[in-house]
């Protein structure tokens, strides 16, 4: 498959085919004589993992690294548990500030209908 055939089949853009190539998410293309990359069926599946745990909230690093041990054939559910838990503590971490600033929001915004708006100095 070329680039751009793989990148349609994955539902993202060719640029986002190159940087996870570039990144590790996926393996180096080989390279017809003209130069154009050659993808195979599995590098649309993988793409549409990368894009699932990116969602879940994976950084890039850390799904590059999931799929590596899942490359090497010793990624199990018991194994790899740890790298969902470092997500959801992470993401209860942000929500947790999400919530604080929501509170500050809209003490500011009750101060600001009661005459005392703090972002005028008044």
């Amino acid at each position: 498959m070329k680039i751009g055939q793989v990148a349609r089949a994955a539902g993202v853009s060719v640029d986002t085919v190159r940087f996870y190539e570039r990144r590790g998410v996926l393996p180096a293309a080989p390279r017809r004589a003209s130069g154009y990359r050659v993808f195979d069926g599995s590098a649309v599946d993988r793409i549409r993992s990368a894009k699932a745990m990116q969602e879940l909230g994976f950084t890039l690093e850390e799904v590059v690294d999931a799929l590596r041990a899942h490359d090497a054939g010793d990624a199990t559910c018991d194994s790899e548990r740890w790298r969902l838990e470092a997500v959801v503590d992470r993401l209860d971490a942000r929500i947790a500030e999400l919530t604080g600033a929501r509170r500050g929001a809209l003490e500011s915004l009750e101060d600001c209908r009661s005459g005392r708006c703090r972002l005028v100095g008044g």
